[in-house]
């Protein structure tokens, strides 16, 4: 697969929306019965799964990226997935703290990412 480099990461994006949105979006109604919580979130957890099980099997058969890589990758879009959603949903803020978490991720992707030989 020729996109595989592209479609691999775009893909992730959108599964982590998605379940960023299954395990923390149901925070902004506490109103809701803790059945009703699941339910929904295994619902948005379904489509997240289509997007990431794809995502993954492309960018390992592809050759494109190693398992490991995937995997940083995918903490890395999760994280930068959670910093918009807590501002934007939950409305909360940034602290230094959350962008040196980050900085350290970035730093483990320039680490995988290392040519071995």
């Amino acid at each position: 697969m020729t996109n595989a480099p592209v479609l691999t990461p775009l893909l992730l994006v959108g599964s982590n929306v998605l379940m960023t949105f299954a395990w923390y979006g149901h925070l902004k109604v506490p109103a809701w019965p803790l059945w009703m919580a699941i339910l929904v979130s295994w619902g948005i957890a379904f489509f997240e799964y289509c997007l990431a099980v794809p995502a993954n099997r492309i960018g390992y058969a592809s050759g494109a990226f190693t398992g490991q890589q995937l995997k940083i990758m995918q903490e890395v879009i999760t994280l930068s997935v959670f910093a918009v959603f807590s501002v934007l949903w939950l409305g909360e803020g940034l602290r230094w703290t959350y962008f040196a978490a980050m900085g350290c991720l970035v730093a483990a992707v320039v680490f995988i990412f290392l040519p071995v030989d």
